[in-house]
């Protein structure tokens, strides 16, 4: 399914996270599927790809909070803002271990990962909907494959525990339930078809930019 072939006549009848979850199939899979991905959790990479990815992850989760200075001032924004759900933090933490204390000076940004940042400082930092679009594509993926990632990365490459506080949520110790809170809050927001269909497009476009991301880093870590 393509932005351009979005119904929107069925938009209005189908809860946005329904509608977000099966125009966004397609490149869900595709992420999945890339070589890096793959390899990461069959264990053939190695700690150091993994800290590649944390530290792409930290300039990517830069540019989402600092978007939601933007969506919370708004009414209809501040109902999607959940403050169990910031992972800058988290990131921070991991990276001390897996780089080392001077981390800031150590990482390097990929350039889809930097084109990823920008659209979101230019979306999700100027238009709610934007900001639902790529919040959805990253938080409830955060945390509906977070614990199985986490589980390879300590598995297979002894990651210790201080070092994927990225895939922990100990202010969610329900994560279902906190999903459908999520979704539930996702289905009252007050877009028009028009608008729904613009986030469903705008998330579709997040899944490729990050797709971009894996596909340099299965570049440069063969």
């Amino acid at each position: 399914m393509t932005a351009t072939a979005l119904d929107l006549s069925a938009l209005d009848a189908e809860p946005l996270s329904v509608h977000l979850r099966a125009a966004t199939r397609t490149q869900h899979e595709q992420a999945e599927g890339t070589s890096f991905i793959g390899r990461l959790m069959a264990g053939r990479l190695d700690v150091a790809a993994y800290a590649d990815l944390a530290a792409q992850h930290h300039a990517i989760y830069g540019a989402l909070e600092q978007a939601e200075l933007f969506v919370r001032a708004d009414v209809v924004g501040a109902t999607i803002v959940f403050d169990e759900l910031p992972r800058l933090a988290a990131l921070e933490a991991d990276l001390a271990v897996l780089v080392g204390p001077a981390w800031r000076d150590e990482i390097r940004t990929l350039p889809a990962t930097l084109r990823y940042a920008e659209r979101l400082r230019d979306v999700a930092g100027t238009w709610v909907g934007g900001y639902v679009a790529h919040a959805y594509t990253r938080y409830l993926g955060d945390l509906s494959g977070g614990l199985a990632v986490k589980a390879v990365l300590q598995r297979s490459y002894g990651v210790a525990d201080d070092a994927v506080s990225f895939y922990s949520f100990p202010a969610i110790p329900k994560p279902k339930l906190f999903k459908d809170e999520y979704r539930a809050r996702l289905d009252a927001l007050p877009f028009d078809a028009a608008e729904r269909a613009r986030v469903a497009a705008e998330a579709q476009v997040a899944f490729d930019l990050n797709t971009a991301v894996f596909s340099e880093l299965g570049a440069v870590h063969l």
